[in-house]
């Protein structure tokens, strides 16, 4: 598989401080990969500067040409008087493709993570259901690159699975999904690759089937100690 995305020796300092060093990835084409690390590892930042809401430092950061990205935050937000059609209406119109505004599209999207077009307002969603529909906002590009924070933090367990079964129908479908997770066991469920970080440096690789060592003894002996 071909390169979708790769960091050269990525930097990000904020005054004098360095919350990611000299970080370097190579993200397959149609591979779910995983950013695995405690709280201040820097994978926020890393997705921030992926996204280009923050400017690397230093080094650089190679996208494929074309390649679109879509983006489902670890707290999404809302207007809480829309519904989920005209949530998923108002963004199909940012993105500026009239044919993203079909109905039977959108419809189709909320489908797929678990919603559906009613007139249901924002305001009466559980967390669960918030998170469903940034995931099926991400989607409205049709992105080659999908980036996930959190992707199934506040789920119950039938939600939880559920998303999983998508992730893994979206990888079938060729996408690249990324994925920044404290849930290992969802990781080891859907993810090829992944690295595990700790103050903004990477600290070992992980890859599915690779290692007698489970991912949470892995992580659990690499971001433990001090």
């Amino acid at each position: 598989m071909n390169d979708i995305l790769v960091l050269k020796n990525v930097q990000k300092k904020y005054k004098e401080t360095a919350v990611v060093k000299d970080l370097s990835l190579n993200i397959k084409k149609g591979e779910v990969f995983a950013l695995l690390g405690a709280n201040g590892a820097g994978k926020t930042t890393t997705i921030k500067m992926i996204l280009g809401l923050a400017k690397a430092s230093s080094g650089d950061i190679e996208i494929e040409d074309g390649a679109k990205i879509g983006y489902s935050p670890e707290t999404p937000y809302f207007p809480e008087y829309l519904t989920a059609m005209e949530v998923m209406n108002y963004y199909a119109g940012i993105e500026g493709d009239k044919a993203k505004k079909d109905k039977a599209y959108l419809r189709s999207l909320l489908e797929v993570t678990g919603l559906e077009d009613s007139k249901v307002k924002v305001k009466n969603y559980s967390k669960g259901m918030i998170q469903r529909l940034a995931l099926a906002q991400a989607l409205i590009s049709d992105p080659d690159i999908l980036i996930l924070d959190e992707p199934t933090a506040g789920l119950d367990a039938l939600g939880r699975k559920h998303n999983l079964e998508l992730l893994k129908k979206l990888k079938e479908q060729g996408k690249t999904v990324i994925i920044n997770s404290h849930i290992l066991h969802d990781i080891e469920a859907v993810c090829d690759r992944g690295v595990i970080m700790r103050k903004g440096e990477v600290l070992d690789t992980w890859t599915k089937d690779e290692s007698d060592e489970s991912l949470e003894d892995k992580f659990i002996r690499l971001v433990g100690e001090e």
